[in-house]
């Protein structure tokens, strides 16, 4: 006798490349003000990202992670959580914590390497932006632990890249979500590159989504560039978390418009064929396109928006080129609760060379 399990990984979207309607629309597509103030967050993001790696290239800013083809994943998880929910981002989430009220003067600080720049004001228990790789799907189990632990409805949403899916930390945090029936949802951008391996040299497994399987959760793959979609997906995933019924892997798909960091250089694998296909799929213009067969913008509200968009980030970025450096002992200031006593002496001397000018 042979038993049998079947499961089954589903792949939600709405609209076609070009913003048009494959079948109707949910009841999202109502709701106009949502609608509008996504796609500005979406424009304001993709500047922002623009100006900072101008920054870099001038010597203003470190080493910077693009969001270009990323903004309406990071939109759609800012605008679904709730304000009581704890997001533990990775590198690649600027139009998320713009959402959840990080401003882009705090951004500017930490990419600039400023401590400051992790003291988000509107959003205190987010956790700290992620550069290591997956090693925050451990510590979003955690927080959910706490969460289940205390009863509290609320959820995690830990955000990671396609290649993050294949380290043994997210695994093990699929695995342990699953286990403990925790309230928290993966949310994988696929966007095909991890750095310059390709996806299909990654993983033999089809989708990102399905390793969901292997921890008891369910799996969804989305259209990364479909806002109804995504949103429709991570709305239901965020209300069963909270509701104590556990989490979820969602694989948004997506693509890598740009180079993995300020330091890559993307054009040395892979080609100029491939991107411009991308550049066709892409979500911040699809996303204006489908406004404007709604009715809902024109060119002369994109005009203002842009414009808008950019006194903003001008505006945060004399802010933070105006910020006064801290004193270098700051490196030593947040590692610990309580500076280990080996390293108090080190602090101490540190500290008397600033003083003393020594040392900047």
């Amino acid at each position: 006798m042979k038993d049998r399990y079947d499961f089954h990984v589903d792949r939600v979207r709405y609209l076609d490349d070009h913003g048009v309607p494959l079948d109707t629309l949910p009841d999202l597509a109502n709701h106009h003000d949502r609608l509008l103030a996504a796609y500005a967050n979406m424009v304001l993001t993709r500047t922002f990202d623009n100006k900072v790696i101008a920054l870099q290239r001038t010597g203003q800013c470190g080493t910077y992670p693009s969001v270009l083809g990323h903004e309406v994943i990071g939109t759609v998880i800012g605008q679904c959580m709730a304000k009581s929910d704890v997001l533990v981002p990775y590198y690649r989430d600027q139009a998320a914590q713009i959402q959840r009220g990080v401003t882009l003067t705090e951004l500017l600080l930490y990419w600039g390497g400023d401590e400051r720049g992790s003291a988000w004001a509107h959003c205190p228990q987010d956790l700290p932006i992620a550069v290591p790789i997956a090693t925050q799907c451990c510590h979003a189990v955690g927080v959910a632990s706490a969460m289940r632990i205390r009863e509290q409805h609320r959820a995690v949403v830990c955000c990671l890249g396609d290649g993050a899916s294949s380290k043994g930390d997210f695994l093990e945090s699929v695995n342990l979500a699953g286990a403990w029936h925790l309230p928290v949802v993966f949310v994988a951008s696929n966007n095909q590159w991890a750095i310059s391996t390709p996806r299909s040299l990654q993983s033999g497994a089809e989708t990102i989504a399905q390793k969901a399987i292997s921890g008891g959760l369910p799996g969804h793959v989305v259209d990364g560039n479909d806002y109804f979609a995504l949103t429709e997906v991570l709305t239901q995933a965020l209300e069963r978390a909270r509701a104590g019924k556990g989490g979820a892997v969602i694989e948004a798909e997506t693509y890598r418009l740009g180079d993995h960091t300020t330091a890559d250089d993307a054009t040395r694998y892979r080609s100029a064929e491939e991107l411009k296909r991308a550049w066709e799929r892409e979500g911040v213009k699809r996303m204006q396109n489908y406004l404007h067969q709604a009715g809902l913008w024109n060119a002369e509200k994109e005009q203002k928006l842009q414009s808008e968009c950019k006194g903003f980030v001008e505006t945060a970025v004399k802010a933070y080129l105006a910020s006064e450096p801290e004193p270098p002992t700051a490196m030593m200031d947040f590692l610990f609760e309580t500076l280990p006593a080996a390293l108090q002496g080190q602090r101490e001397r540190l500290a008397e060379k600033y003083r003393q000018g020594g040392v900047s």
